[in-house]
């Protein structure tokens, strides 16, 4: 080579090139670039599917307490089996998305509460099954909704769950468990003793436009305990 004559120009060096790696060079068409993260996108179909899970645990818990009423001859299992299932699909699939993450945990939350609460009460429906007919009869006048309950400083289960079932009864179920429903009731009970002075507070039920009615009006002890 003559080395009067001047070397050709080309591509210098990268300067931001780290020595003994490979030369980089624009991504090929069609190719995600390495730098830029897959973008996390939700299950098609999802959502209506954690929608249509919600309605089903609402139709579960509305069942169960028909059940307990005596609106239904035997219990709602092939719906709650049905739900289990539906829950083992959905964990089974890849989510990535953190909303819908959030509802399928809370939906199933909800529906171990409920869970919980419907086995504990089939339990004892049947431990209380050989009781007899003269005691059932007494348990069930014992407190009725309709003609109205009287609480004092503290509620009692029993009449709470009947305050409870016989909404439960009604067109429009309630759309809290037992366990809230009781916390309604002892704060409304505190507050109308409170406002009024009265010793005892009777809650009933009344049937108006079609729906039951939860009503409450403070009584003095004398007259509760007539």
């Amino acid at each position: 080579m003559d080395p009067k004559r001047a070397s050709r120009p080309g591509p210098g060096p990268n300067p931001l090139q780290k020595p003994g790696s490979p030369a980089t060079g624009p991504a090929a068409p069609g190719r995600p670039s390495p730098a830029q993260p897959a973008q996390r996108r939700s299950v098609p179909g999802l959502p209506e599917a954690l929608d249509q899970l919600g309605r089903d645990i609402r139709k579960l818990q509305v069942d169960f307490e028909r059940f307990f009423n005596g609106g239904l001859p035997v219990p709602p299992d092939d719906l709650r089996a049905r739900i289990q299932a539906q829950f083992r699909n959905l964990r089974n699939l890849n989510i990535t998305s953190a909303v819908d993450n959030f509802r399928l945990g809370d939906l199933e939350a909800r529906f171990n509460t409920y869970n919980e609460l419907f086995n504990r009460r089939l339990r004892e429906r049947e431990e209380g099954k050989h009781q007899s007919a003269r005691t059932v009869v007494a348990e069930k006048r014992r407190y009725d909704p309709m003609e109205g309950i009287v609480v004092g400083a503290s509620l009692d289960p029993e009449a709470v769950e009947a305050l409870y079932q016989g909404l439960a009864s009604g067109p429009e179920a309630p759309k809290f468990d037992l366990d809230s429903f009781q916390t309604y009731l002892d704060r409304q009970a505190t507050a109308l003793r409170e406002k009024t002075g009265c010793s005892q507070v009777q809650f009933r039920l009344a049937a108006e436009d079609g729906k039951i009615k939860l009503k409450a009006r403070p009584i003095a002890a004398r007259e509760g305990n007539q």
